[in-house]
């Protein structure tokens, strides 16, 4: 601590990320990057706006983000001022607490959910409650209903559970008076996306990333969808922030992603596939496997501590996700890796559990 910190910094508690270990030949399954490599439209967008000698890059970018919030938009069959870009779905997402979420009443979320959640609400100095959730870590939306602004990642991090679209709408509906966002990281790899029903809910921002979905984690590529005053919000705060959150490369490289569709379908599949392979190799060896609709999985050996567990992984060259927080402490939060990644994974496990 130094006597010239201001007030704001030394109460803070800053979000943890998941480590990025230097360790040759390792087993990353911590962090949920997207197993496979990005479409190869992205290098060749990037590379054409670079040009044979980088003069693009002595000039600034696009402030608005104009063709990429238009590849969005298109996408998800609304119009570019219903977008909104940012560097990373958290700079989005920390836009909204700041322009949406900071209200009279408390900002309710889960219990267990992404930690970044109250790491904001310090710093924003916004009032918030956490709202357990029921048992098997289910999101119930009836908790939700009515008294103030609410915050649900879909599907939840790290359980991987989801609440479907119709679930979403019931929410907006019974929080009409104040912002509901819907925060989409995971959402797909098998959930329900509420980005229909932006049209008919004035309160619903739903929050996406293509650090997963696309493979572009690298990149640094968030959006939000919604209603044009909501989205107004977040550009009043970007302009009072930094004009320039994504340069001329994230803004090419993201709207290729985009309109590879079929490049976009073979990688979610294959990750479903995936999934679907690992849970159920994990249950063989006695796992509790949550039902997931992410690129990951959340489990549990009743017979194995959850920590002694992450480091004999990582003995083995394989890390994992583990959270010492109450509630999850026995838990690991695995990424869905490649298929040689997650049967080196299943075969460790079977090492260190027997099975």
């Amino acid at each position: 601590m130094s006597r010239f910190w201001s007030a704001i910094v030394a109460d803070l508690s800053p979000y943890v990320p998941g480590e990025q270990p230097k360790i040759a030949g390792l087993v990353k399954l911590n962090t949920n990057e997207n197993p496979y490599p990005p479409s190869p439209a992205v290098a060749e967008a990037i590379r054409g706006e670079l040009g044979a000698d980088g003069e693009a890059l002595r000039l600034y970018p696009d402030p608005q983000s104009a063709a990429l919030c238009a590849a969005i938009a298109r996408r998800e069959g609304l119009a570019p001022e219903q977008v909104f870009v940012g560097n990373g779905s958290d700079e989005v997402l920390a836009f909204a607490f700041q322009g949406l979420l900071a209200q009279p009443r408390p900002l309710r979320f889960p219990d267990v959910t992404y930690s970044f959640y109250p790491t904001w609400c310090r710093l924003y100095g916004i009032g918030f409650e956490t709202v357990p959730l029921a048992d098997g870590f289910a999101l119930r939306v009836d908790d939700y209903a009515g008294g103030g602004p609410v915050i649900l990642p879909n599907p939840n991090a790290p359980t991987g559970r989801a609440i479907t679209r119709a679930e979403v709408a019931r929410l907006a509906s019974a929080n009409a008076d104040w912002p509901v966002v819907i925060d989409e990281a995971y959402v797909e790899f098998g959930a329900d996306t509420a980005a229909p029903l932006v049209a008919s809910h004035p309160n619903l921002l739903v929050v996406r990333t293509l650090s997963k979905s696309h493979a572009l984690a690298g990149l640094r590529v968030g959006y939000a969808l919604g209603q044009a005053p909501l989205v107004e919000a977040l550009v009043r705060l970007k302009d009072s922030f930094n004009s320039y959150p994504l340069d001329r490369l994230a803004q090419a490289g993201a709207a290729a992603a985009l309109r590879d569709e079929a490049w976009f379908a073979r990688s979610r599949d294959a990750v479903i596939a995936s999934r679907g392979q690992l849970s159920g190799d994990l249950a063989a060896l006695g796992f509790e496997v949550l039902p997931s609709l992410a690129n990951f999985v959340f489990a549990r050996h009743p017979a194995h501590d959850g920590a002694a567990l992450a480091r004999a992984l990582r003995e083995r060259g394989i890390v994992v996700r583990h959270f010492a927080k109450p509630r999850i402490d026995q838990w690991l939060r695995i990424t869905v890796g490649t298929p040689p990644q997650c049967a080196t994974l299943v075969a460790a496990a079977r090492e260190i559990v027997g099975g």
